[in-house]
């Protein structure tokens, strides 16, 4: 409906729609402030100078098998089928390992692309984290914390460093789990909502079909009354800035909004990418696609100036049917490699910090399944790996080792805390210094724990 001057009218209902929340259908959370204002997300300095000033967290959900990927257990692999210190069987690496690059590391050949990426790699053989729980151990990974809801590692970054760029959220979060933590995993928590991560889609979801919700106005809405219901949300939520900051969040996702509308359409349109590209990273064969598109969207999102990517996988969790390990590692281990070969010829992998981790690893024992044993592995939390590639780690480091059979961790052990306050160092962030006041005290990722391992810093 137009009134006589031909300018679109908005109903009665949608003006209080929009004047009441002061978000209308626009929201958007995790956004870069406007440029007029010195928004929440204008760039912040560093405590100290970086040597990363990017993250591509990758996410295994599910806990990965470091006996199958990583971690080389030849005394394991002879004492297979005996017995164990616990309730099963000594369960050797169903896959032969082998010394790869310059390094010398030892890879599983069920990652046979990653493989030739070793000599970016810093392997982290002693990790361990507080539990073997999946509801305790995924949000102590992303957030530092199970027991109360707190800051998103994402979200801290955000807050202490700002995004450079204008037009993209500086946190991007692909197919996340919904389950053990769900949102709080990548949100902001007391921090302001603009540090929280815009979601991509869910996990089992198509990441082809995935979109961002509310990018676009309302259906049946003009781009004039769109813009009208901008004006006037704006309006009411900058007469409240007077009383409160606490609004600031959604002023700055709101200036935003119509730009997104042309950026991120630009960064998600992967048919810009050459038919060489798109084969390098396995996008167009059925069992690499979607995750392939995953590392594909994070090296663009990188690019383009986000702070913060996290990618994920699933169904890692292998209690049984260990033997299809191969066949999860393959819809993996293509795209990852690319993306690292990716970044080093695009000269983004020494500024670019990659990060692979699980909520925990795996026992050397086989699985007891309602009172029989399995071809699985049960959760250990007490020595697992993950691996660091650029943005300053020591290339080609195997750090840390488990005992000789991969009970737990006995040398170079990083704690879950350790490697939170050295992702933070890499970006130039102290561990100590990045503190939020919230509720009468001083809040920050480590808690009171943390300790730089600067054994692995370049």
């Amino acid at each position: 409906m137009t009134n006589n001057s031909s300018q679109p009218i908005i109903s009665r209902r949608e003006w209080l729609k929009v004047g009441a929340c002061g978000l209308g259908a626009l929201t958007l959370t995790g956004l870069v402030p406007n440029r007029s204002d010195a928004g929440l997300l204008s760039p912040k300095s560093p405590h100290f100078t970086p040597k990363a000033k990017r993250v591509i967290f990758i996410f295994v959900n599910g806990g990965p098998s470091q006996f199958e990927s990583f971690d080389h257990k030849p005394a394991l692999k002879a004492r297979s089928g005996k017995k164990g210190l616990k309730k099963g069987k000594l369960l050797g690496p169903l896959w032969k390992f082998k010394q790869h690059g310059k390094s010398g590391m030892w890879i599983s050949e069920t990652f046979p692309h990653l493989a030739g990426q070793t000599d970016h790699l810093c392997m982290l053989n002693g990790m361990q984290t507080p539990s073997r729980a999946h509801p305790i151990a995924i949000p102590m990974l992303h957030t530092g914390e199970f027991q109360f809801v707190r800051p998103s590692l994402g979200a801290w970054v955000l807050y202490g460093l700002g995004t450079e760029n204008q037009d993209l959220p500086g946190f991007f979060t692909i197919k996340p789990t919904r389950n053990f933590g769900g949102p709080a995993n990548y949100g902001s928590a007391f921090l302001p909502s603009t540090y929280q991560a815009t979601r991509l889609g869910w996990g089992g979801q198509s990441i082809k079909t995935a979109t961002i919700r509310n990018l676009t106005p309302a259906h049946r809405r003009t781009p004039d009354a769109a813009r009208a219901s901008l004006k006037l949300a704006q309006t009411l939520n900058r007469e409240l800035l007077s009383q409160t900051e606490d609004v600031r969040g959604v002023i700055d996702s709101l200036e935003l909004s119509q730009r997104m509308q042309q950026a991120v359409p630009q960064v998600m349109d992967l048919t810009r990418e050459s038919k060489n590209t798109l084969e390098m990273y396995g996008i167009g064969n059925r069992r690499t696609d979607d995750f392939g598109r995953q590392c594909l969207l994070a090296r663009r999102l990188a690019e383009s100036g986000v702070r913060f990517v996290e990618i994920s996988t699933t169904g890692w969790d292998h209690h049984s049917n260990l033997d299809k390990f191969n066949t999860k590692a393959a819809q993996i281990d293509k795209p990852i490699a690319a993306l690292l070969a990716d970044l080093k010829q695009r000269s983004l992998l020494d500024d670019t910090l990659v990060v692979w981790i699980g909520e925990f690893g795996r026992t050397l024992e086989t699985q007891i399944l309602d009172g029989k044993e399995t071809l699985g592995r049960d959760h250990n939390a007490n020595g697992y790996t993950a691996w660091l590639a650029g943005g300053g780690v020591r290339a080609g480091l195997t750090y840390g080792a488990t005992d000789e059979l991969g009970y737990k961790a006995v040398e170079g052990e990083v704690q879950l805390y350790d490697l939170h306050a050295t992702i933070l160092h890499l970006l130039g962030l102290d561990h100590e210094r990045l503190v939020y006041r919230y509720g009468g005290r001083d809040f920050r990722l480590t808690n009171i724990h943390g300790n730089v391992v600067h054994d692995i810093i370049a």
